[in-house]
C-alpha cells in the first residue's frame, strides 16, 4: 500500500486505509483531515506533488481547492452578519450602490450567499477575472435571469465576487485580507486566497484527469437554462501565477485538508474552535437554514442551499472541481476535508465520498 505520513486515531484508521487505496489506484497526491471537537482525530498526506512523481507531498503542501473555495468565502460574509453589520433582508445596492441598477434593486443579500440571485453566468474572459474593478463593473450592469430568490442557478465564479465586493463595501479589506486577519489568522489555519510568492514552492499544481491535458475544462452544466458564459476555466489557467494571485473568492483558494477542516470546524462547533470564537452559536446555525430545494438550473441537479453552503441531511459544505470537498456535520461536531490535485472526471469521482463514509463508520464503531 502507498505509504501514507501525519498522525491519526487508531478507531478512525480506515481513513488513511482509503486514502492509501485511492494512491494506489493512480492518483498522484492528496491529503485528509477529520476534526472532532476542533481537533485532528486524523491529518494525513501522501503521494506526490508533481505530475512526474518526483517531489513528496509533504505536511505544507497546499493546492487550488476550486469552490471547495465558497465555503471560506461565505464564513466571512457569516461573520459580518453576526456582528451586525452586514444584513442579510437588505438589498446588495445598500452597500454596493452601483449594483442595484439593471433590475437588481430586489436582489438581497441572502440571495447572493444562496445561488438565487439570478446572476449564475460569468460574461468576460478568464483574464477578467484577475482585474477586481473589472468584475464588479460587469456584474453591477448584468440583469437577472430570473426573479431573484425564486429559482436557484449555481453561481460558479460570480458567487465569490458577489459576497467579496460586499465584504470590501463594509469592511474595506479585501475578501482575501479579511479572510487572512479575521479567520485564518486567528485560527493559525494554513489557507490564502489570493497567494503570495513566496509560498509558491508548497504549491502542488492541479493535474487533469487521464487521458485530459492541461487545456481540460469545467464539465458544462447540466441544467436547461441557457448558458451565457464565455469564460471556459481550464487546468492551466488555474495552474497559472496570474490565477494564485488573483483573488477569485469562488475558486481560487489554497490551502491543504489541515487548514479546511480547521476552518470549516467553526461551522461544526457552534462557532468557536480552540479558544478562539468567530461566530455566536446563533450566528454558526444561520448556514444551516435552507434557502432553497429542489432542481438547480445550472447544476442540473437537486440541490438544497443554506446561506453560502450546500446541504446535505444534517451536514453542510460543498466540493470543488477535481475532486476535493469539505463536509461539516454540527451533529457530531465533526469536520471532514479532502484535498487532491489529481483530478478524476466528475462522473467517475467518488473519493471524497469515500473518505466520508470511512469517517462516519469510525463514529459508529464501538469504543475498544
Amino acid at each position: 500500500m502507498a505509504d501514507i505520513q501525519g498522525s491519526y486515531d487508531d478507531l478512525f484508521i480506515a481513513v488513511p486505509n482509503a486514502l492509501s487505496t485511492m494512491l494506489d489506484e493512480g492518483d498522484a497526491g492528496a491529503s485528509v483531515a477529520v476534526f472532532v471537537d476542533g481537533e485532528p482525530v486524523v491529518d494525513v498526506w501522501g503521494g506526490f506533488a508533481d505530475a512526474g512523481r518526483t517531489v513528496p507531498w509533504q505536511r505544507d503542501t497546499i493546492t487550488n481547492v476550486w469552490s471547495v473555495t465558497k465555503t471560506m468565502t461565505s464564513l466571512c460574509a457569516l461573520v459580518l452578519v453576526d456582528r451586525g453589520e452586514l444584513d442579510l433582508d437588505a438589498p446588495v445596492g445598500r452597500y454596493w450602490p452601483e449594483f442595484a441598477g439593471a433590475g437588481k434593486e430586489k436582489v438581497l443579500v441572502r440571495h447572493v450567499l444562496a445561488h438565487t440571485a439570478g446572476l449564475p453566468d460569468w460574461d468576460g474572459t478568464v483574464g477578467d477575472l484577475y482585474d477586481w474593478p473589472s468584475v464588479t463593473a460587469r456584474l453591477e450592469a448584468q440583469t437577472p435571469q430570473w426573479e431573484p430568490g425564486t429559482a436557484a442557478g449555481y453561481h460558479s465564479l460570480t458567487h465569490g465576487f458577489l459576497v467579496g465586493e460586499l465584504v470590501r463595501r463594509i469592511t474595506g479589506r479585501t475578501v482575501g485580507e479579511f479572510f487572512a486577519r479575521e479567520v485564518a489568522g486567528p485560527l493559525g489555519a494554513d489557507f490564502h486566497i489570493g497567494l503570495s510568492a513566496e509560498d509558491d514552492h508548497r504549491v502542488a499544481l492541479t493535474i487533469p484527469p487521464p487521458g485530459r491535458d492541461e487545456d481540460y475544462t469545467a464539465s458544462a452544466p447540466g441544467g436547461t437554462d441557457p448558458v451565457t458564459t464565455t469564460a471556459s476555466v481550464r487546468v492551466r489557467d488555474g495552474n497559472g501565477v496570474a490565477w494564485r494571485r488573483a483573488e477569485i473568492p469562488a475558486a481560487s483558494g489554497f490551502g491543504n485538508a489541515r487548514s479546511v477542516a480547521l476552518v470549516q470546524s467553526v461551522m461544526a462547533c457552534d462557532g468557536a474552535v480552540r479558544g478562539t470564537r468567530l461566530l455566536s452559536p446563533a450566528g454558526c446555525g444561520l448556514a444551516r437554514r435552507e434557502q432553497f430545494s429542489g432542481e438547480d438550473r445550472r447544476l442540473g441537479m437537486p440541490v438544497r442551499w443554506g446561506l453560502g453552503y450546500g446541504l446535505f441531511d444534517t451536514g453542510l459544505g460543498w466540493g470543488g472541481w477535481g475532486g476535493s470537498l469539505v463536509v461539516v456535520d454540527p451533529g457530531h461536531r465533526m469536520a471532514v476535508a479532502y484535498v487532491t490535485h489529481a483530478m478524476r472526471e466528475p462522473s467517475n469521482d467518488q473519493r471524497g465520498m469515500e473518505l466520508l463514509a470511512a469517517a462516519y463508520d469510525a463514529l459508529q464503531a464501538p469504543p475498544p
